[in-house]
């Protein structure tokens, strides 16, 4: 089916978010007495929603810590990064040229992300994004979370675009899991968040900058 709809991850790739995640994040271990998560191994923990994002960092750092220290430090690191959520992110290179383009063309625009939906809300107005997309769905705005398909599919409900129609664009195994899940082709970014490269996964395209994406979608619509 022709693509319809592109469809997007947040973190990692639509924006670089590690350094204020990464500030949230060693700000909440600081209350136990944790050393900070170096930036080197920062960027692989980030992906899977705040909550894992606390507790693989906890894990990164030192011993188990009971549920209730989890909770209050994931708490911690919500309201820190709500605070400072555009301190230092940045949008990747090459992306605005690519939304203006598909804008101007009529492509519907989304985001599916594991990141909560309110914080992918203010993000993406805080840092000028918000425009580009109709739809947005959080790690929290359903039941579950990426790589099941719901969330994706309820991107393209609220576009009012079938699922079959549409695109991802990622940079992760979840990503790119989800993407297969939903039968539709994924262009992977090779610059996110990922212990692996991207191309292990198996994803349709793999890019470098955004410049190459819209020669990978125009043959598609």
């Amino acid at each position: 089916m022709p693509v319809k709809a592109l469809i997007f991850d947040l973190d990692g790739t639509l924006v670089d978010t590690a350094p204020d995640l990464m500030a949230a994040t060693n700000h909440a271990l600081s209350l136990i007495d944790r050393s900070p998560v170096p930036e080197a191994r920062f960027r692989h923990l980030v992906g899977h929603g705040a909550l894992n994002l606390i507790k693989r960092a906890i894990a990164e750092t030192g011993g188990p810590v009971s549920d209730e220290t989890v909770k209050r430090l994931y708490d911690e690191l919500l309201g820190y990064y709500g605070a400072n959520i555009a301190t230092q992110s940045k949008v990747f290179p090459g992306l605005l040229p690519l939304l203006d383009h598909a804008k101007s063309r009529g492509i519907a625009m989304g985001v599916c992300t594991n990141k909560v939906e309110h914080l992918s809300n203010k993000l993406l107005q805080e840092i000028g994004l918000a425009s580009y997309f109709d739809a947005v769905v959080g790690g929290d705005t359903l039941r579950v979370m990426k790589p099941d398909v719901a969330p994706y599919n309820e991107v393209t409900r609220r576009l009012g675009v079938p699922s079959l129609s549409s695109l991802m664009f990622g940079d992760s195994e979840t990503d790119i899991r989800t993407a297969q899940n939903v039968g539709v082709p994924v262009i992977a970014v090779s610059f996110g968040y990922t212990e692996k490269h991207v191309s292990d996964f198996n994803p349709t395209h793999v890019i470098d900058h955004y410049d190459e994406a819209w020669a990978l979608i125009s043959p598609l619509l």
